[in-house]
Order: structure tokens, then sequence, then C-alpha cells
């Protein structure tokens, strides 16, 4: 009894699940009415981004003119310096003998010309004499320049305004010429270095004149914009063969000294693109790592259609292969149908479409 009971209830739960999958299969997608749009062909422009290095249009090494002990750091880390000031001093007791010594010198041979002159003017000694008393005497004066020269190289002061760098040196140090002393940048004015790849190179003065290059903006590594944009003045001669890219360096004027030498950011360059074809981005989705789109054909079923993109811009595809003008594409729906659904549409012109995406996204 309990046998044919279990037998009875197994065979109940089988036919169950036969029906429910009948019924699955016989099930027919539900579609709505759903928008639709039309590609639209125009002019437009898209921004590029190009990782940057940013340079201080002015850095510089400073280093030791003369060997010594380090006696004096009248500035520090990361201040600003004046053209002229005086920053270091290495101990100048050496070079301050040697000025005296060459001086002392230069005042005996004085002498000696001035008595010679006195006979030459006698007619007592020869004219070569004097020439020969007059030569010792300028000798004797560039003795004294060359020292005061290498006494001056003692002092080290600031070439030109500018921010001082970090200390290789301490007070005290034993310096050899030409150590590194500390590095000095003026970021008044900042040098921004990007890399081009040569088809976009081509392309970018395709359709920009080399002497009206556009404005460019910098986004700093916060991810803000800096406040102040700026003008593609340079383009290197040569392409790097192993990347395929040249460098290209915009200038940007930085009076808050907000930029720093050694900065990175993004350059974001905007780029013409002359008559091609547009799409909303939400009309797009993608299988596989390729992109397709839904064409609504004349009997309104919707059709799989794989495009390839050359551009994107805010809310906004550039087709370049795989829709026409006249094509009907959803922009709806797209989980909702599948390949082959018949729908219902309701067209909506592409700047209609537009409008409403940059509305959104404004809110």
């Amino acid at each position: 009894m309990k046998t044919h009971y279990f037998y009875t209830l197994l065979f109940a739960i089988i036919g169950l699940f036969a029906y429910t999958g009948c019924e699955h299969h016989e099930e027919h997608h539900e579609v709505g009415t759903y928008q639709a749009t039309q590609p639209v062909r125009k002019d437009t422009t898209t921004v590029k981004e190009y990782v940057c290095q940013i340079r201080s249009h002015q850095h510089i090494e400073l280093r030791a003119l003369e060997r010594g002990y380090l006696q004096d750091i009248y500035v520090d880390e990361g201040k600003q310096v004046k053209k002229g000031q005086l920053m270091f001093r290495i101990m100048p007791l050496v070079y301050q003998a040697e000025v005296q010594k060459a001086e002392a010198e230069a005042k005996f041979v004085e002498v000696e010309y001035l008595n010679t002159k006195q006979l030459a003017d006698q007619n007592i000694v020869s004219q070569s004499e004097l020439a020969l008393a007059k030569a010792k005497l300028d000798k004797a004066k560039a003795e004294v320049a060359l020292a005061k020269t290498h006494l001056n190289f003692t002092e080290i002061r600031a070439p030109f305004d500018g921010i001082m760098g970090r200390f290789n040196v301490r007070l005290g140090s034993l310096v050899d010429e030409g150590e590194l002393l500390t590095t000095l940048s003026d970021n008044s004015k900042v040098w921004v270095y990007f890399n081009v790849p040569e088809a976009e190179y081509l392309d970018f003065f395709g359709s920009n004149k080399k002497e009206n290059l556009p404005k460019v903006q910098l986004q700093m590594a916060n991810h803000q914009l800096f406040d102040r944009e700026g003008v593609i003045e340079t383009i290197e001669a040569d392409f790097n063969n192993e990347t395929g890219n040249i460098a290209f360096r915009a200038t940007f004027e930085n009076p808050q000294g907000i930029l720093r030498h050694g900065e990175t950011g993004n350059i974001l360059m905007p780029v013409a693109l002359k008559n091609v074809l547009l799409i909303p981005q939400k009309a797009t989705f993608e299988v596989l790592g390729k992109k397709y789109v839904f064409v609504i054909g004349d009997d309104n079923k919707v059709n799989m259609q794989e495009i390839t993109t050359s551009n994107e811009m805010p809310h906004l595809f550039a087709v370049s292969t795989g829709l026409k003008d006249n094509d009907k594409i959803l922009i709806e729906g797209l989980r909702k149908v599948k390949n082959g659904d018949a729908v219902q549409y309701k067209l909506v012109s592409m700047p209609n479409v537009i409008a409403e995406l940059n509305k959104l996204h404004a809110e």
C-alpha cells in the first residue's frame, strides 16, 4: 500500500514538471512600446585625454664651484628666493688670502712700472723696457681679478626667482667642486609634456592649422581641472620608433604656484570631428567585447547589428561602420527584447534624445 502511494506521488511530481516545462516553451516574449531614434551626421568636437608630466619652465641644479667646507646656509628647503639672493657660502678663508696676496703683488709691480715710466720719460731706459713693465702690471691685475673670481665662487646666489629644492648637503659638510647642493625651480610658468599617437597626430593637424592650435585643459591628480587653459607651443621633431608617439608641450601660466615640477596629470585636448555619424551610448550593448545595436527593420522586427566606434563623447558614440544614416535603432528596452522580436516603437529625433540626456546628466 505504501509502495503504491509512493509511486503515485512520484508520477504526479514528474507530470507537474513536464507540464511546467511545456508551459515555459510555449510562453511568448512580451514586448511593449519603446523609444527609437535615427543616427545623425554632423560636425562635432570630442575631448582626447593624455597622461602628462609637469615641468618648471626653469629647473636647474645648483652645484659648488669650489672645494671647501660649507660655512653658511641662508635659505631653507621649499622657500621662495629672489634673483641674486645669497643662498650658500663655502668657507672663503683660503680664497681671501689669495686675493690679498695677488693685490700685494700687483701693488709691487705697479711701483716698478711707475719708476720705469719716469726713467723712460727721461730717456734713461728704452720704451721696450717700459712696455715690459706695463705687461707685468697687466698680468698682476689679472691675477687679482682671478683671485677675486675664485673668492666669489664661494658664494652661491640665486640666478633667478624660484623655489628651493631639497638640500643634498648640510652645514659643515666638505663639498667638492661640482658637487650638487640643491635645485631651484621657477614655477611661475610650467611646461606640460604629453605623448600623442601617430594616427591622432595626423588627425589633429588635419583639422587644425599650426598657427591656430586649440587650447587645452589640465586635469590634476585630484581629478580637478586647473583654473587656467594651456597653449600648445611646440611639438617634438621626431616620433619615438618604439612607441609610435610624438611629444607635445603645452604651457600653463601658474601665478599661484599650485603646479610644481614633477607633478603628473592628464591633458584634455579638444579634437574636431568632421561629418561623423552619432548615436546615443545607451542604444548599444556588448557581447563578447563587441558592440551591438538593435536595428528595426521594415517589418518592425529588431535585428542585432554589430558596429564599430571611432570616438566617444558624453552620452554619444561616433560610429565608423555598421550603421547607415536612415537606420532606426532601439534606445529603450534593450534588455527586454531579443533578436527577431517584433516591437512597437516611438521614433524620437536625435536632437531631442541628446537634449534629454544632457538634462539628466545635469540633474
